[in-house]
C-alpha cells in the first residue's frame, strides 16, 4: 500500500514538473525579443544598369528584451547587407540595409537572413527587381556626345 501511495505521488510530482517547465519556458520566450517589418520583401522593381541599389529593411523591435543582431548573411555576393552595431531596445526601431550589385542585368530574386537573438532566431527578408540593360538608342546618345 506503501508502495502504491508513493508511486501516485511520484507520478503526479513529475506530471506537475513537467507542466511547470513548459509553463517557464513559454513565459521565457514572452520575454525575447521579436522582429516587426514594415515590409519583408522589397521590390527594386525596374532599375537601370548601375542604378543605385542600396535599400533599408526598417523593423520594430516588438519584444520585451534588447534585440541583438549577431549576423545578416545574403543569399550570394552580389548583396551585401548590413546589420545594426547596437542593440535595439524594446519599442525602438532599426535598420537593415542592403546593398545590390547592379551591374549585373536580368532579374534577381535574393535572400537575406538575419541572426539574432529574437523567439525566432533565424528570420528571412528578401529583395528582388530587374536591372535593364542599355538600350541601342542610349548606347547611340552616349557615343555620340563623345565624339563632341
Amino acid at each position: 500500500m506503501l508502495t502504491v501511495n508513493l508511486m501516485k505521488n511520484l507520478h503526479t510530482f513529475i506530471i506537475f514538473l513537467f507542466f511547470s517547465s513548459i509553463s517557464f519556458a513559454q513565459e521565457a520566450d514572452d520575454l525575447k525579443p521579436a522582429f516587426k517589418f514594415i515590409t519583408e520583401t522589397i521590390n527594386y522593381g525596374k532599375i537601370t544598369l548601375g542604378a543605385n541599389g542600396v535599400r533599408v529593411f526598417e523593423f520594430t523591435n516588438i519584444g520585451k528584451s534588447p534585440l541583438i543582431i549577431t549576423r545578416v548573411q545574403a543569399s550570394c555576393g552580389c548583396t551585401v547587407p548590413k546589420k545594426p552595431d547596437q542593440p535595439i531596445m524594446p519599442g525602438e526601431k532599426g535598420e537593415i540595409e542592403v546593398a545590390y550589385d547592379t551591374k549585373r542585368p536580368g532579374g534577381f530574386s535574393k535572400a537575406i537572413t538575419i541572426f539574432s537573438n529574437a523567439k525566432n532566431e533565424r528570420k528571412m527578408v528578401k529583395i528582388k527587381g530587374y536591372v535593364e540593360k542599355t538600350t541601342s538608342l542610349e548606347k547611340k546618345k552616349s557615343m555620340l556626345s563623345e565624339d563632341n
